[in-house]
């Protein structure tokens, strides 16, 4: 069983809604606060970071494979865009305590071991590894080591790439993990999204999955829980108006509270399946068609097929009884519309 915090996430429970925070504060410690606090308002049932720096990320050199090219970051050199990004090492603390203030969970992507162990005096009570970390198998080890729950997500990895980093969490001393179904382009196309994915990370793996969602809107989403995603994580931010690194693939407060509640309703409709009847159609038996006299007859009378019809409301005899019913006498006098009951037939 896969939990944070105590919380269950299987498809037992609602879908666990992560709201990544990641460069939203736009450098500002009480936007990260105000962030953290909106998310909890509207229902995340968690707070992600990111933990690094510039230094931990990359190398500040003018190289040609230093710079980005196409996409949000073009133009950028990769030092000056993770050093815009980053959440200073030195905010994680005032973090961490104010997420507990208002009573939201929060934990973090290490992406490298210092990470590891600032996130570690801090008792974060999970790790994210992130799609571009999957194959760095050393930090994985490291996180896993601390025995904490991890969600790895699998952007861009293959099969064998999924595989060798769950050998190596699990050798190192994970045994809590959900993986996170995922597409690393921000954002990512909802035609490309491949959400049968799921489903197959599930069975070839045996872990919980989710979906670390980088497309606009909630449909994806949504449409994830139906096949089996137990949850949600997606970039948040106060307002997309206020640029920033990743705003323009980030979801707003009152988006993030649509995904919560849409992604609750989808996963109350999936049901327990079974041919059970839900209580909802209670008051709907009572409009079924039944067997009723259309005619007036009298007692020892022998019922021809135009005395009984099979008419709505359902108070008589089931249809199927109908050509049992002919030829058969009554045992008292019936009226015109009086429901067929087996005490009435001889």
């Amino acid at each position: 069983m896969f939990e944070i915090n105590g919380r269950e996430i299987s498809a037992s429970q609602s879908p666990y809604i992560i709201a990544e925070l990641s460069a939203n504060h736009n450098g500002s410690i009480e936007r990260a606060k105000e962030s953290i606090k909106a998310a909890k308002e509207n229902g995340a049932h968690a707070v992600k970071l990111q933990t690094y720096s510039a230094d931990t990320m990359t190398i500040d050199c003018d190289k040609p494979n230093f710079m980005v090219k196409g996409g949000l970051w073009d133009g950028y050199k990769l030092y000056d865009l993770y050093n815009e990004a980053h959440t200073p090492f030195e905010w994680h603390k005032e973090l961490f305590d104010y997420a507990a203030e208002v009573g939201v969970t929060v934990f973090s992507t290490p992406f490298d071991e210092t990470a590891v162990d600032l996130l570690e005096s801090l008792n974060t009570p999970a790790y994210k590894i992130a799609s571009f970390e999957l194959a760095d198998t050393p930090l994985i080890r490291k996180a896993a080591s601390t025995g904490k729950p991890m969600l790895m997500s699998t952007g861009m990895a293959s099969e064998a790439e999924i595989e060798e980093a769950l050998a190596a969490a699990r050798e190192s001393g994970a045994k809590n993990i959900l993986l996170f179904h995922c597409i690393s382009s921000y954002p990512a196309p909802v035609e490309q999204a491949n959400l049968n994915a799921i489903a197959n990370l599930k069975k070839r793996f045996d872990v919980e999955v989710g979906l670390s969602d980088h497309t606009m809107g909630n449909t994806v989403a949504v449409v994830s829980i139906a096949l089996g995603a137990t949850a949600i994580e997606k970039h948040f931010t106060l307002s997309r108006n206020e640029k920033g690194p990743d705003s323009e693939f980030s979801m707003e407060p009152d988006e993030l509270a649509s995904l919560v509640k849409e992604t609750n309703n989808a996963w109350l409709a999936l049901g327990k399946g079974g041919f059970s009847r839900p209580s909802a159609e209670d008051g709907s038996l009572i409009f079924r068609r039944s067997i009723y006299f259309v005619k007036d007859l009298q007692k020892g009378q022998v019922i021809t097929e135009n005395d009984i019809r099979r008419i709505r409301p359902g108070f008589g005899l089931p249809p199927k009884h109908f050509d049992e019913i002919v030829g058969q006498t009554v045992r008292q006098d019936v009226q015109r519309g009086d429901p067929v009951k087996w005490e009435l037939l001889g």
